[in-house]
């Protein structure tokens, strides 16, 4: 398939209820009216791109059409390890829609090779612009989830000066970079038991995710509710 074939399958395949609930106000995200979109639903698109398999130029193609289903659909047919951190970068920069964002830093992002990865991570998360900070901070939560359980020590990492950081960052920063800055805020907490009281206060300052709403038996992003909670679940 082309891209033109894959733009027209795409249409197709549209949902007005779904093209209604990208559209729902979110904390960060793209403007309603700049959204470009077909409203195919996840599962959907998993399809397409089972179909497809893997086609590296073909994703670089699509990603380029700035519309979101595209996008989607191409990081799941893209290869990661055809992506370099340059493209990457850029990739990550023009991400500003939640969802591509999130899949883009759990399918492309994170498969990069180590070094390169944590390269990036110190970069982003120096980086003035939202999204590539969002995905530095994201990088810094799953760092922190996957080599501090139990309170290791996680290499590169300062958790005292992280939570400095936080403090006084979180509140100013960009509301989608405020996301995954709060994640790492929370694996601080329920990963390491002799930082939580400080992470659990400064959720409680900061007040980040408060009022978010959930449904009954979920857990709310809200640090202070959060990390109790899910270090408890961890045991």
């Amino acid at each position: 398939m082309n891209v033109k074939e894959v733009l027209a399958k795409l249409e197709s395949m549209g949902d007005e209820g779904r093209r209604a609930y990208n559209l729902k106000p979110a904390p960060h995200g793209i403007p309603a009216g700049k959204l470009k979109q077909f409203g195919v639903a996840m599962g959907d698109l998993r399809k397409l791109a089972a179909k497809i398999r893997k086609d590296h130029e073909l994703a670089l193609e699509l990603w380029k059409t700035g519309n979101i289903d595209a996008q989607l659909l191409a990081i799941l047919i893209m290869k990661p390890k055809e992506v370099s951190a340059k493209e990457l970068d850029k990739m990550v920069r023009e991400a500003t829609f939640t969802q591509v964002a999130d899949w883009l830093n759990a399918y492309i992002v994170k498969e990069q090779p180590p070094d390169d990865r944590e390269a990036l991570r110190i970069k982003w998360m120096k980086d003035k612009n939202g999204w590539a900070a969002r995905a530095g901070w994201n990088l810094a939560a799953s760092k922190i989830n996957k080599e501090g359980a139990g309170g290791k020590d996680v290499e590169g990492l300062d958790l005292p000066a992280l939570l400095d950081r936080i403090e006084k960052e979180m509140p100013k920063a960009a509301p989608e970079t405020q996301w995954t800055m709060n994640n790492t805020l929370m694996a601080i907490g329920i990963n390491h038991e002799k930082h939580r009281k400080r992470a659990i206060a400064i959720g409680e300052k900061i007040g980040l995710y408060k009022d978010w709403p959930m449904s009954k038996g979920c857990i709310i992003p809200y640090v202070p509710t959060a990390v109790p909670a899910m270090a408890k679940r961890k045991g």
